[in-house]
């Protein structure tokens, strides 16, 4: 553990702070020494002592930062600090994007321009096949509806097969990292019943544009659907503000 890491090193945050600014506030640390890593954070209720926030909140956030590979929870042990590896750091960006919110929209803007160009290249190319594929993939999705999480791995899914009927080659090196940095919104959005049920009704319309072979429908379809995504997004982030 780093020298001199105790409560001083927490600064208290005001009751109403969101998941987002408590993620910035312990990656302030880490950039500024306070925390380093191997560190062990302060237990639960400790550290929500220490920073002046609610459990559900700090759970909220610290769940936030595993899935960034920045804490590693290990069950009965307590959550520690990992390395951050050179190798990795795209799989890191997403801390840029809890520092500077402006840049969801530059990630909104980079998933426009990629998914709608697969989108076009897919109608191009698609098998009945894969045409199948997906349309058994929107049956589960449906049946899905009320599981958040089975859900999100449809919707994941479908967005893969379309990438895979492409047929690009270099397309999906940018866009595994696309999706890593939008993994934390995607979650957002899929949380929301509503939102779940435009989606069904946005990839329907996708799916209908790549069945008629015809790649500026399916281009067009695309976008509405990254355009109600970003908005629902932008919305849930008011509400929390």
């Amino acid at each position: 553990m780093s020298e001199g890491l105790n409560q001083y090193a927490f600064s208290t945050l005001k009751r109403s702070s969101t998941v987002a600014r408590i993620v910035e506030h312990l990656i302030d640390l880490i950039k500024s020494s306070s925390l380093q890593v191997g560190d062990k954070l302060p237990a639960e209720r400790q550290l929500c002592e220490m920073i002046g926030v609610s459990r559900p909140i700090l759970r909220e956030a610290l769940k936030a930062l595993q899935v960034m590979n920045i804490i590693d929870m290990r069950q009965g042990a307590g959550t520690y600090i990992k390395s951050l590896e050179p190798e990795d750091v795209v799989e890191h960006l997403d801390i840029v994007f809890h520092l500077d919110s402006s840049l969801y929209h530059d990630l909104y803007e980079a998933r426009r321009v990629l998914e709608t160009s697969l989108a076009a290249m897919a109608a191009e190319k698609i098998s009945d096949r894969e045409i199948l594929l997906i349309e058994e993939n929107l049956r589960q999705a449906a049946a899905d509806m009320d599981d958040e999480q089975a859900f999100f791995d449809r919707d994941l899914e479908l967005h893969g097969m379309i990438m895979k009927a492409a047929g690009n080659r270099v397309i999906p090196v940018f866009m595994q990292s696309i999706n890593k940095l939008a993994l934390l919104i995607r979650q957002k959005t899929n949380a929301m019943p509503r939102i779940r049920r435009n989606t069904i009704q946005d990839h329907e319309a996708i799916l209908r544009a790549l069945k008629s072979r015809n790649p500026q429908e399916s281009a067009a379809a695309m976008e509405r659907h990254i355009y109600h995504v970003e908005h629902a997004f932008l919305y849930a982030t008011e509400v929390e503000l």
